[in-house]
């Protein structure tokens, strides 16, 4: 199993699980134009996914779903709630498949668990995937860390966790207060004190990979999330990846 990103941030988000036969995005916050050249700089064609998987209704991860999904003909899996929330567009799908946020299931021969987050949508979920080796932990758009999400994410081999925000930075930014109140509150977005907390609950001697992913790029900086996930897991600060809106990142493998 290997994952790639097209871009993470607040202006478009958008993961890669490829379990062999199986090809799979994890929202679309961009246009289909941008997202094809984005893949295609993976090496991937549109036509090689199975399915897209949506997290929550915002735009800057449901933006591009629909109208990449017909010009595909892509399933598309959501929650109740998210569907409810942007049912407009979904109207004309090809294949729409709602989801319960605790269920399993399996796309072929990948296993797919949702998990329900503490954010500001309708029904908000994460990911956890696994191709009966190895587990890939999805966790952005969340406000705090819950005993669920702790027990999901206790033993995977690679982790894309939500870095979004510096405690101080956000603090003095040029944010109104109500805004900042939003991103900083239990349903907002993880700082990375917040992330780094989650390592210390988990299994983190499983871990191959970790990306520091959704940063803010007024309330964040790279070198900030690092320190503070390298601290947790004493390892070397060039170890710890990160996504950023442009580039997202390449394929990283599970062995």
């Amino acid at each position: 199993m290997r994952f790639a990103s097209l871009g993470s941030g607040s202006r478009g988000n958008a993961l890669i699980v490829d379990a062999g036969e199986t090809k799979v995005m994890v929202d679309c916050g961009f246009s289909t134009r941008v997202a094809t050249a984005r893949l295609a700089r993976l090496g991937t064609a549109p036509e090689q996914l199975a399915a897209i998987l949506v997290t929550h209704e915002h735009g800057d991860h449901l933006g591009g779903v629909f109208s990449f999904a017909r010009r595909h003909r892509l399933a598309v899996y959501l929650t109740h709630g998210t569907h409810a929330a942007a049912s407009r567009g979904s109207a004309s799908l090809p294949e729409c498949r709602l989801i319960d946020g605790h269920s399993a299931f399996a796309i072929d021969g990948l296993e797919v668990l949702p998990f329900p987050v503490p954010h500001d949508a309708r029904e908000p979920v994460q990911y956890r995937f696994g191709d009966g080796q190895h587990r890939l932990g999805v966790l952005t758009d969340t406000g705090s860390i819950t005993p669920h999400v702790v027990e999901v994410l206790r033993a995977c081999d690679a982790l894309v966790l939500e870095c979004n925000h510096d405690q101080a930075l956000l603090a003095a930014s040029r944010y109104p207060a109500a805004l900042k109140q939003r991103i900083g509150g239990r349903f907002g977005h993880l700082e990375n004190g917040q992330a780094a907390s989650l390592l210390r609950q988990i299994d983190s001697g499983r871990l191959q990979h970790l990306v520091a992913a959704h940063l803010s790029e007024e309330n964040n900086r790279p070198q900030l999330a690092v320190s503070a996930l390298a601290a947790v897991l004493g390892c070397s600060e060039d170890w710890i990846g990160v996504a950023d809106q442009e580039g997202g990142f390449a394929w990283r493998q599970l062995s």
